[in-house]
């Protein structure tokens, strides 16, 4: 068997629900270490990071994953267990095989192929792993980038594994991500007996034509790379549980995935002049889950397309939509950052798979990357 579904095989059967990463990790720096590379595992609170890297001279090209993953669900739901990794019909079924222990696996195949084919390589070569990318992000790759930045270690590629592409291998790269501000809005009322509305104040009654404002409200018409700013509220909530209760207060959560075209603080104030023109006593609290970025053309982009044309025929198109990703991170050091991986169509359900067949092709343009940006 191809010793990267054997290794993606190895990652699924350790169940490393965020943020917990089950010994993966320690796993692979075993793998890398015997190949010489310099390892070692980063700890934050309750976060477990992975640092490995092979030489000491510039350019330096970092993969970047994360070891942890979703929870299942209802076991009940899933045709096989979430983590037992099961191979059916030239499909690697589990918890974790598509986002992103597949691609996880491919990374380190890749190094280690790589460094066999050219030990006296030129440049660096290195992987990040976190255990804190599906939860609140905070003690994972932020905290390893400072680190490194702290010692002078300056990442000059990065590919993210992520899971890209759409229909096939290779149609789509990610060279960029749209911002993400979450807002927390609680609408303040009178609570009250139902027979006595004069008595109270509703926060529901009032609330709603102001949502109604907010989500007809067009932000702007995006840009040539990125797609128009979006609004979403996720949930909702008033009331005691009683049907002759007037609530006292609601609270609602919002996320919006913005353009560099309207930044954050000008989102920030359009929404606030909205709540306050519809007469809201209301307390809002703002998250900036990560600032939009955008990768141009570069060595990076030129040997990562060049390794998918030569793997799949592909040209592959670029794409800046989707969730934030921890290239996020990465993107503000100037270092050139693309994510690509496999398919996305099973990420975070239940039966997620991953191509067996892919996971062999995605090792090959991963190494192949690397042979065209280090190997001369």
């Amino acid at each position: 068997m191809d010793a990267t579904v054997e290794l993606a095989q190895e990652l699924i059967r350790r169940p490393s629900v965020t943020p917990d990463d089950a010994g993966c990790q320690a796993h692979i720096a075993e793998l890398l270490s015997a190949t010489g590379f310099h390892t070692e595992s980063l700890v934050f609170g309750d976060v477990t990071n992975l640092w490995a890297r092979h030489g000491d001279a510039a350019p330096l090209i970092v993969f970047l994953g994360h070891t942890d993953v979703v929870p299942p669900g209802p076991l009940s739901d899933w045709t096989t267990p979430p983590f037992v990794p099961t191979i059916k019909d030239g499909m690697l079924y589990g918890r974790g095989a598509a986002d992103m222990k597949g691609a996880v696996a491919a990374f380190v195949q890749a190094l280690i192929a790589f460094v066999r084919h050219h030990p006296a390589h030129r440049g660096s070569v290195g992987l990040i792993l976190t255990s804190d990318e599906e939860g609140v992000a905070r003690d994972g790759t932020v905290q390893v980038l400072r680190t490194l930045a702290a010692r002078g270690e300056s990442i000059d590629y990065c590919v993210v594994g992520e899971p890209s592409c759409s229909e096939f291998l290779g149609d789509t790269v990610k060279h960029g991500r749209r911002g993400s501000l979450n807002g927390d809005l609680v609408i303040h009322g009178i609570q009250g007996h139902v027979a006595y509305p004069e008595r109270a104040d509703n926060p529901i009654a009032r609330f709603a034509p102001a949502l109604q404002a907010l989500v007809s409200t067009v932000w702007d018409a995006g840009s040539t790379d990125f797609p128009p700013t979006r609004l979403q509220f996720s949930n909702i909530q008033a009331g005691t549980g009683a049907d002759n209760v007037i609530p006292g207060s609601l609270r609602a959560l919002f996320n919006l995935r913005y353009a560099p075209t309207t930044p954050a603080p000008i989102l920030r104030e359009r929404i606030e002049q909205v709540l306050a023109a519809h007469g809201l006593r209301y307390t809002l609290t703002w998250r900036l889950s990560g600032e939009p970025f955008l990768t141009g053309d570069g060595p990076l982009k030129t040997a990562l397309a060049a390794s998918i044309g030569a793997e799949t025929g592909r040209e592959p198109a670029y794409s800046t939509a989707g969730g934030t990703s921890d290239g996020r991170f990465v993107a503000p050091f100037g270092t050139e950052v693309l994510e690509f991986g496999p398919l996305n169509a099973s990420i975070h359900k239940v039966n997620e798979a991953v191509g067996v067949g892919d996971l062999a092709r995605l090792t090959r343009i991963y190494e192949g990357t690397l042979e065209r940006l280090l190997g001369a």
